[in-house]
């Protein structure tokens, strides 16, 4: 398995978060309900990855260090869409919106925001562009 270093992690923290919200900003202004601005739904995207990106790529590899790779993609890319989801529902709705129509669509726009950055990601890591961080 190739790992990147402490120091190039942390050096590629910013690019990678910016490749990420790249990716997943459209996903996210399709596919989140109309309920939600334009402004919103930017701001987001912003929010969600600057709140999950740090732990996916720097404490989680440190915490699967050793172990199979599949391990810490196993709990990296569920981590991040439930966390993003549940973050999003706390700021974006009460009570009375939960289990509605609308929240399962948003729900599934993050995860498929998510789904997307992982699988681009896989691809930029098999064409050799980038290393995996675990």
């Amino acid at each position: 398995m190739n790992q990147m270093s402490t120091r190039s992690t942390w050096m590629f923290l910013p690019v990678g978060y910016l490749i990420t919200v790249a990716i997943e900003t459209p996903v996210l202004l399709i596919g989140l309900s109309p309920r939600h601005s334009l402004r919103r739904k930017l701001a987001a995207s912003l929010w969600l990855n600057a709140c999950s990106y740090p732990v996916v790529i720097l404490a989680l590899p440190s915490l699967f260090a050793g172990s199979p790779n599949w391990v810490y993609i196993a709990v990296a890319e569920t981590f991040a869409p439930v966390a993003e989801c549940l973050l999003f529902l706390a700021a974006f709705y009460d009570r009375s919106g939960l289990g509605r129509r609308t929240m399962w669509r948003d729900v599934g726009a993050i995860t498929a925001a998510n789904l997307s950055s992982f699988l681009i990601g896989e691809g930029l890591i098999s064409a050799g562009l980038f290393t995996r961080f675990s």
